[in-house]
């Protein structure tokens, strides 16, 4: 038979791992608040943003090898093996081509670069970049194939980002050495 202080002693041990179990449960709630906290969760958002940023790092690099690698390939097989007899113009449009998107990726690639050791996006970059990318979309153009609004989109693209790059520098500038203009 149960006594009556075995049952009590019972009730006590239930109600003392009841009061545990509520408590580790309010340390749980505390802790996953915690790391919602503003500086905490920051510092996790930095550290993603970190690993992101190697990560794209790693494939740009990538990528700009194997663009070198199509571009020395073209330039063996299109300008060395064979004979361009009168298709040089049209060769010379794919080799710009090919230089400009190693520029670009290398471009890229310091825009990542720039991001990891500042923490900053540098917008001055990306808009050298945004030239480039058009300058190349224009100089690889086929002319007899392009739309007047096509023409005139790439040179309203070309005419903001001039801008912008001018207004940046400008800014920049003013902010290196004080604030003469």
């Amino acid at each position: 038979m149960i006594g009556k202080n075995q049952v009590c002693s019972h009730q006590q041990q239930t109600t003392t791992l009841v009061g545990e179990a509520m408590e580790s449960g309010r340390r749980l709630i505390k802790q996953i608040r915690g790391m919602f906290k503003d500086e905490r969760f920051l510092e996790l958002l930095v550290s993603i943003e970190g690993i992101v940023s190697k990560v794209l790092s790693i494939a740009m690099v990538i990528v700009i090898l194997v663009t070198v690698y199509d571009l020395i390939a073209f330039l063996i097989t299109d300008l060395l093996i064979t004979e361009p007899s009168g298709r040089f113009s049209t060769t010379l449009t794919v080799v710009f081509g090919l230089f400009l998107n190693v520029l670009i990726a290398l471009e890229l690639l310091e825009n990542i670069t720039a991001y990891l050791k500042k923490h900053v996006i540098q917008v001055e970059l990306v808009i050298v970049t945004s030239l480039i990318a058009v300058s190349r979309k224009i100089i690889i153009l086929d002319l007899e194939k392009t739309a007047g609004i096509d023409l005139i989109a790439l040179a309203t693209a070309i005419l903001a980002l001039s801008v912008s790059y001018w207004i940046i520098r400008r800014v920049n500038r003013r902010s290196d050495h004080g604030s003469n203009p």
